[in-house]
């Protein structure tokens, strides 16, 4: 069984902000594989089912993004699931907007809710598939930016990034996370 966190925060008032780029492509993968995200447990919505033969559960924590960790953590001791079974997907401001890049390690690079992860799990060691939001422009705050919606003209790079990254997570459930990255971090 694989399961995949999406990052992002609760309310609609988020829904599609770049934060929320986590979300959004949980989302995507559940409707393309007829998943419904909507069991509350473990202080996130869940869907359980099954893409190309393995189980696989989509969490999407209701924790807001900087106690992401809280989420995860009550997954993992319910559950009793292991960390290497699990994948973070997540926006990266280091990363272009529409490019996505694979990591099986590192640090939380200044993400708030990968630093609650990390906190919470003990270990920087988990797959993790971040979604590019490019950086602000000087002078705008960041957390403005990342609290702020995709603009018009980004519209088809947020949509094909959406894509690449449920095409990385389909091919991870049948792939090692090695063979993944070589794949989509072209």
């Amino acid at each position: 069984m694989k399961w995949i966190v999406g990052l992002g925060n609760p309310g609609s008032e988020y829904a599609k902000t770049r934060h929320n780029v986590g979300f959004m492509a949980l989302d995507r993968l559940a409707d393309r594989h007829g998943i419904s995200i909507s069991q509350s447990k473990s202080k996130s919505l869940i869907g359980e089912g099954h893409i190309g033969g393995v189980k696989v559960v989509l969490i999407k924590p209701m924790t807001y993004m900087n106690l992401s960790g809280e989420a995860v953590r009550a997954y993992m001791d319910y559950y009793k699931v292991a960390l290497e079974d699990m994948i973070v997907v997540y926006d990266d401001m280091d990363t272009e907007t529409g490019k996505i890049r694979l990591r099986y390690k590192g640090s939380a690079g200044g993400h708030n809710g990968i630093k609650s992860i990390i906190q919470h799990t003990g270990t920087q060691e988990f797959d993790r598939i971040r979604m590019g939001v490019s950086r602000p422009d000087p002078g705008h705050a960041i957390v403005d930016y990342v609290l702020s919606p995709f603009p018009k003209k980004e519209k088809e790079l947020l949509d094909q990034m959406i894509e690449a990254t449920c095409d990385a997570i389909e091919f991870s459930l049948k792939h090692t996370f090695e063979q993944t990255m070589a794949k989509f971090n072209g």
